[in-house]
C-alpha cells in the first residue's frame, strides 16, 4: 500500500509537470485551447494526493510501525486527536499536509464562479505557474522527504509525540500556518497570470477572499504559536523573537501590507506593481518560512533541523524569486497621476506598507544574522531580544498611531473631520502626559497604551458618524480589525513591562507574600496513568485573607521520554492574571517554584481572535465605490 502511495506523489507529480509543459506550449503559441484538459489534470492529481495522505493517515491510526514516520510520532498510548494531529508533527507529513492543500485549493478555484469568468488566456499562464509549483513541492516529498520510508525489522512500539506538542495549541498552529501559506499560492499565480495575460487588474477579485482567508489563518497560526509558548513552555513570555516564530511573521508583513495596496489599487489605479510584488513576495516568503525551519541553518527550540530538503528549498526560493522579478519587470510602468502627498489617507496607507515592509527586512536581517555573519566572524553572532524589543517595538507603536491618524485624512489629502481628529489627538497627549507626570516607565509602553486608546476613539467616533454604514460588512472587517490590533497593542504594552515574578522553593504548607498576596503550597497530588505520571501541587493565591483562586502547576514525566515536563497553572482574569510553573519536585518539595503576575494579558488573546475573524467579514464581498470609500 506504502508503495502505491508514493507511485501516487510520483504519478501527481507527472501530471502536474504534463500540465506546466502544456501550458507552457499553449503560452508560447497564443493558444487558449486546453485550459479544460488542465483542470482534470489538476483534479486527478488531487485525487492521487488525496490517496497518499489517506494512506499515511491510515497508518498513524493503525499504528503501522512498519512506516518510520509512525514509529517516530506515534505510540500504543496515544490519543485518536493527537494521533491525528501526528500527520503534520513531522517534516515529511507536513509537506504532505501543505502539497495536499495546495491541490486541494487548486481544486476548489476551479469551482468558483470568479474562476470562471477568468479569459482562458488567463487561465493558461496561472496553471503554469501553479502546477510547476505542485510538481516542485511533490517532488521534495517524493525524493527528499518520503513520509512513506519503511523499516527493515519494525521496531514493537512507536516513540510517541513530542510531549512539548501534546497541546490544543501546538495542534492548531501548524495546519493554520500551512492553510495560510498555501492559500498564499493562488493570489501569486492569478497575479503572475493576468500580468502575462496581459491583464493586470483581472486578478483581483478571484484573489480577493483567498488573500482574505490566507491573512486570517495566518494570523491565528501565528498566535496559537504564541499562547502555546505561553501556556506551554512555563517561561512566563509569548513571543522570544525565536527563528521559528519570526519566520512565520515574516510573510505576514508583506501579506499586511498587500491588504493594503489592493485597497488603494482598486480605488485609484495606483501601486498595480507594487501589488502583484507583493503577493509574490508573500507566497516566496512563505517556502522562505519553510526553509528556515527545515534546513537547520538557525538552530530553534521548534526548528526540525538539518534536512535534506534544505538545498531544494533554497534552490525555490531563488528560482521563484527570478521568475516573479521577470514577470514584475516585464509588466511595464502605467501612466497615472502622482501618488498624493503624506497628508493624505493614500499618503499614510504607503507609509504604513513601507512599515511593514521595513519590519519584516529587520526581522529576516536578525534571524539570518547569525549566517550572515560567519561571512566576517570566526563564531556566529546571534541577535538578542533586546534588539527586535528596542527597534521592533517602536515601529509597532507608530503603526497602531497611523491607524489612529488615517481614517481623519481625506484620500487626497487634508483633514476630513477637524475636530474629531482633534480629540483622537488630545486622548493620545493626554495619555502620554499623564505618563510623564506620573513617572511611569518604560515611555514605549505609556505611547503604546496611548496609540492604542486613540485607535479605540477613532474607531468609536467613526462608528457613531457613520451611522447604520458602520454595520455593514466591510467597515465591520475594517475597522473592527484595526481595533483588534489596538486591543494587542494595549495586551502587549501593559503585560510585558509591569509583569511581575518571584522564584522560589517550597515545602509542604510553606508561605511567602508579595505585593500583598499570600502564596501557600497546600497539597501534592500524584496521577498515574499508562502514558504519563502526573505530579500536581496546588498553590493558594490570598489576598487580605480572601481567597483569590488555586494554581495547580504540574510536573508531568511521559513514557518514552527520560525528562519531566512543566504544564502551566493560571487564574484567569481580564485584569492581572497569575501564572504558576514548577522545575522540579524533590521529596515534595517543589524546586523551584515559579509565580509570576501579568497584567492585562488575556486582552493579547481576545484581540487575537477578534483580528483572526473580522477580516473574513469582508469575505466574497463586492463592495461599491460608496461603501469602499468607509473602509480604512
Amino acid at each position: 500500500m506504502y508503495l502505491m502511495a508514493h507511485g501516487a506523489m510520483l504519478t501527481a507529480m507527472a501530471l502536474f509537470l504534463a500540465g506546466s509543459s502544456i501550458a507552457c506550449y499553449n503560452a508560447w503559441n497564443e493558444q487558449t485551447g486546453h485550459a479544460k484538459l488542465l483542470e482534470k489534470l489538476q483534479l486527478t492529481a488531487f485525487a492521487l494526493i488525496f490517496c497518499a495522505s489517506g494512506a499515511l493517515l491510515y497508518g498513524l491510526l493503525a499504528r503501522d510501525y512498519s512506516l518510520v514516520y509512525v514509529a517516530s510520532y506515534t505510540d500504543d498510548t496515544l490519543s485518536l486527536f493527537y494521533t491525528l494531529a501526528a500527520f503534520w508533527a513531522g517534516q515529511e507529513g507536513s509537506l504532505l499536509f501543505w502539497a495536499f492543500l495546495i491541490a486541494g485549493f487548486g481544486c476548489i478555484l476551479i469551482a468558483s464562479p470568479t474562476y470562471k469568468s477568468l479569459s482562458a488566456s488567463h487561465k493558461i499562464y496561472f496553471w503554469l505557474f501553479y502546477m510547476f509549483i505542485q510538481a516542485f513541492f511533490l517532488l521534495l516529498i517524493a525524493q527528499m522527504s518520503n513520509p512513506f520510508t519503511t523499516f527493515e525489522m519494525p521496531p514493537t512500539e512507536g516513540r510517541g509525540l513530542n510531549p512539548l506538542l501534546r497541546n490544543i495549541g501546538m495542534v492548531l498552529h501548524p495546519p493554520l500556518l500551512f492553510i495560510g501559506y498555501a492559500g498564499f499560492t493562488i493570489p501569486a499565480c492569478l497575479a503572475m497570470g493576468a500580468v502575462m495575460a496581459g491583464e493586470k487588474n483581472a486578478w483581483y477579485l478571484p484573489s480577493q477572499n483567498w488573500i482574505l482567508m490566507s491573512w486570517s489563518t495566518l494570523t491565528a497560526g501565528i498566535i496559537l504559536g504564541g499562547w502555546w509558548a505561553y501556556m506551554e513552555l512555563g517561561w512566563g513570555g509569548y513571543w522570544a523573537w525565536d527563528p521559528v516564530e519570526n519566520a512565520s511573521l515574516i510573510p505576514w508583513f508583506s501579506a499586511t501590507a498587500l491588504l493594503h495596496t489592493r485597497i488603494i489599487e482598486r480605488r485609484f489605479g495606483y501601486l498595480s506593481r507594487t501589488s502583484v510584488f507583493l503577493a509574490c513576495t508573500t507566497f516566496i516568503l512563505c517556502v522562505f518560512a519553510t526553509y528556515l525551519v527545515r534546513s537547520g541553518v538557525v538552530q530553534s527550540l521548534h526548528a526540525f533541523g538539518q534536512g535534506a530538503v534544505g538545498a531544494p528549498l533554497l534552490f525555490g526560493i531563488v528560482f521563484f524569486s527570478l521568475a516573479s522579478l521577470l514577470v514584475i519587470m516585464g509588466m511595464g510602468r502605467a501612466a497615472s497621476a502622482p501618488l498624493p502627498s503624506l497628508g493624505s489617507r493614500v499618503g499614510m496607507t504607503v507609509v504604513l506598507v513601507w512599515l511593514l515592509l521595513g519590519l519584516g527586512t529587520i526581522i529576516t536581517l536578525g534571524t539570518l544574522w547569525p549566517v550572515l555573519s560567519q561571512f566576517w566572524e570566526t563564531t556566529p553572532l546571534v541577535v538578542s531580544q533586546n534588539f527586535y524589543n528596542t527597534v521592533c517595538l517602536p515601529l509597532f507603536v507608530i503603526l497602531a498611531l497611523i491607524m489612529a491618524i488615517a481614517p481623519w485624512l481625506n484620500w487626497q489629502g487634508g483633514l476630513n473631520k477637524p475636530k474629531s481628529a482633534l480629540m483622537t489627538a488630545a486622548v493620545w497627549l493626554g495619555i502620554v502626559v499623564g505618563g510623564i507626570l506620573l513617572d511611569i516607565k518604560p515611555s514605549l509602553a505609556v505611547a503604546g497604551v496611548a496609540s492604542a486608546v486613540s485607535v479605540f476613539t477613532t474607531t468609536v467616533i467613526l462608528a457613531f458618524s457613520l451611522g447604520k454604514k458602520a454595520l455593514s460588512r466591510p467597515v465591520l472587517a475594517s475597522y473592527g480589525t484595526h481595533a483588534a490590533f489596538a486591543l494587542i497593542v494595549l495586551g502587549v504594552a501593559i503585560s510585558g513591562p509591569f509583569q511581575d515574578g518571584w522564584e522560589r522553593p517550597m515545602a509542604l504548607n510553606e508561605s511567602f507574600s508579595a505585593n500583598g498576596y499570600t502564596f501557600t503550597y497546600k497539597k501534592l497530588h500524584e496521577i498515574k496513568a499508562d502514558a504519563l505520571t502526573i505530579n500536581e501541587a496546588e498553590i493558594e493565591v490570598l489576598k487580605n485573607n480572601r481567597l483569590i483562586g488555586v494554581l495547580k502547576p504540574q510536573q508531568r514525566l511521559f513514557r518514552n521520554f527520560d525528562h519531566p515536563n512543566s504544564e502551566v497553572s493560571t487564574l484567569f482574569s481580564l485584569g492581572t492574571e497569575f501564572y504558576a510553573t514548577i522545575h522540579d519536585i524533590n521529596n515534595g518539595q517543589l524546586q523551584p517554584l515559579r509565580i509570576s503576575t501579568h497584567p492585562m494579558i488575556n486582552w493579547v488573546w481576545i484581540g487575537s481572535i477578534l483580528i483572526s475573524i473580522l477580516p473574513l467579514l469582508a469575505w466574497r464581498v463586492r463592495a461599491s465605490r460608496k461603501e469602499e470609500s468607509h473602509v480604512h
